[in-house]
């Protein structure tokens, strides 16, 4: 995976494509090496356990899945609206731009 990554965590995303398509959540925890982000509550699976002793009952646990950067789409503050991000070079930084509205992301 490349060294620029557009997500950040605390963004609010759009999943673009799979089951959860068109849910909006905030970006909980980021995975640089395998592209992928946690969404908590979205992306949600389910797992048989089997009971180990009192403190870890069995039955049936939900967890989230990490999704792919490839199926989220960054929503703009500004416009509000599901976008690309761009960089404007600034003397000291670079800083994340809305390819829509071109505000400061």
């Amino acid at each position: 995976m490349s060294d620029k990554i557009k997500f950040k965590k605390g963004d609010q995303v759009i999943i673009t494509s799979g089951k959860d398509k068109g849910k909006k959540a905030k970006i909980d925890r980021i995975f640089r090496k395998k592209g992928s982000v946690l969404l908590p509550g979205l992306n949600v699976y389910k797992k048989h356990m089997k009971k180990k002793d009192e403190k870890q009952p069995g039955g049936i646990i939900e967890f989230s899945r990490p999704v792919l950067f490839s199926n989220l789409a960054l929503i703009c503050p500004k416009c509000a609206k599901p976008t690309r991000i761009g960089w404007q070079l600034s003397a000291k930084d670079k800083i994340r731009v809305c390819r829509k509205c071109y505000g400061r992301i």
